[in-house]
């Protein structure tokens, strides 16, 4: 197994053993990603805003304004038919 980067091993728990332990989903783990690294790889005011990307990402979802089921129109046609749906 690959060893983890320093800046994710500053700490006494690596970022994403917290993000598991916590049940995160994958943009509240990604904004802990990088509110974790920030400063310690690239450019802290960098990672902070991917930090915000991700956390506005997750209200935007929260609240509504991003749709929770994204419906696909050569999906919602059943019974599919693999080859058709394959071209």
């Amino acid at each position: 197994m690959a060893e983890s980067p320093s800046y994710y091993t500053r700490g006494s728990v690596e970022p994403w053993d917290f993000i598991r332990d916590q049940g995160l989903n994958y943009h509240l783990g990604c904004a802990i990603k990088y509110i974790t690294r920030a400063g310690y790889k690239d450019s802290k005011t960098d990672d902070l805003k991917k930090a915000i990307h991700y956390l506005q990402n997750e209200l935007d979802y929260a609240s509504g304004a991003v749709p929770h089921i994204i419906q696909f129109p050569e999906c919602t046609e059943e019974p599919w038919d693999a080859a058709e749906f394959d071209r």
